[in-house]
């Protein structure tokens, strides 16, 4: 299995529903810790490609990349670190 379907497994083990609006932009800051910005390019497209993010709600490839320099209060990390390590992924602090 490669990197990017480690991550997609892991956005569907805290997010089995779908992303909510709140905790996109906080999700790819996480995910930006850990990958580089084509990387965050390519899971987009993959999280738009299955269904966990409807195509409708981001811009793929650039879009991904300007929203997320946005930067996210400690409140939404906190919230969505803790939705992951609930679908049982490890989430460490940088």
């Amino acid at each position: 299995m490669g990197a990017l379907d480690r991550f997609i497994n892991w956005v569907r083990a805290g997010y089995p529903n779908g992303i909510p609006d709140q905790d996109y932009i906080p999700l790819m800051a996480l995910l930006r810790r850990r990958l580089s910005d084509d990387e965050v390019e390519d899971l987009g497209r993959e999280l738009v490609r299955t269904g966990i993010i409807p195509a409708d709600r981001i811009d793929v490839g650039v879009g991904i990349l300007k929203r997320t320099q946005e930067l996210p209060t400690p409140e939404e990390m906190a919230r969505v670190s803790e939705r992951l390590r609930g679908g049982g992924w490890p989430v460490t602090a940088d």
